[in-house]
């Protein structure tokens, strides 16, 4: 399966429109047991990645999912990284902030949840609802205690350089970041909130204040527009991928964390003169 990654990425300063970028392409499969196929030798090879992660033990992987309501986020953890031990990888979803959270910087939420060398871990949301949300929403700022900005464009342009500069962080600290927007369109979201409405296994997952954020559309496209390019580094670049086929969006996101593996150092490590003696000792106690 032959998947051009780079036409996926977002530029740094690139000057966006996300209309120009497809939320559906041909088909990356042909029919389901192709698909289905593809996502388990997809499987595999992450779970193969994901052992040398762990064995080497001097990098760690952060996954950062994004995308407007009903994108897909939850499916690709469950389908795209499905060959993930779970011993070795945390999912963690950033919601409405707890009256803790709020009392610290925007920041600060996200940072137990980092994964450590050796380990993965996916965000589902993330730090970045902070330049989204809250910029939809500047009254939502007064939860944090903070006053009205007088100018909020150079608010929001000091939380994107703080993202900007932790990634940095992150990234000089043998964390390798993976962000992935999934990219869907207006009808394409209109067709999956009815259909948890039409499914009663899914009717838990129906939510009137997605209903109320889906008439700020046009508000979330332009920060999104403008948030993407800004936070695209060269070391942890956006990817967006077109999301309006599930299927298709799971197979982009296994590739694009194959793709990112395969560009760490993490070779198994191979013993040195003192792990082979113990080795050797260890097999002459266990033959006896």
């Amino acid at each position: 399966m032959k998947i051009d990654l780079e036409s996926l990425k977002v530029a740094e300063g690139e000057k966006l429109a996300l209309a120009d970028r497809p939320s559906a392409v041909a088909p990356l499969y042909d029919g389901k047991s192709v698909y289905e196929e593809a996502l388990e030798e997809n499987a595999k090879q992450l779970q193969k990645r994901h052992e040398r992660l762990y064995a080497n033990g001097r990098h760690a992987l952060l996954v950062v999912l994004q995308g407007m309501d009903s994108a897909g986020k939850d499916g690709a953890i469950k389908y795209a990284l499905r060959g993930v031990n779970p011993q070795g990888c945390r999912v963690a979803s950033f919601k409405a902030p707890t009256p803790t959270e709020l009392r610290h910087d925007f920041l600060w939420r996200c940072q137990p949840d980092l994964p450590e060398r050796g380990a993965i871990a996916i965000f589902n949301r993330s730090y970045y609802e902070a330049v989204l949300i809250e910029r939809v929403h500047p009254k939502l700022l007064a939860n944090e205690g903070l006053d009205p900005p007088k100018d909020l464009d150079a608010f929001f342009d000091a939380r994107l350089r703080a993202i900007r500069q932790f990634e940095q962080h992150l990234t000089d600290s043998a964390t390798k970041i993976v962000k992935i927007f999934l990219h869907i369109s207006k009808d394409e979201q209109k067709r999956r909130l009815l259909a948890r409405l039409d499914d009663e296994e899914k009717n838990w997952k129906a939510s009137m204040s997605d209903v109320e954020e889906r008439g700020y559309w046009k508000n979330y496209v332009r920060v999104y527009e403008e948030m993407l390019p800004a936070t695209s580094l060269k070391a942890a670049p956006w990817f967006i991928v077109p999301a309006d086929d599930k299927k298709n969006a799971r197979l982009f996101v296994s590739e694009i964390l194959i793709a990112a593996m395969d560009a760490l150092p993490i070779e198994t490590p191979k013993p040195g003169a003192a792990r082979k003696k113990e080795l050797k000792e260890i097999r002459q106690k266990l033959e006896k």
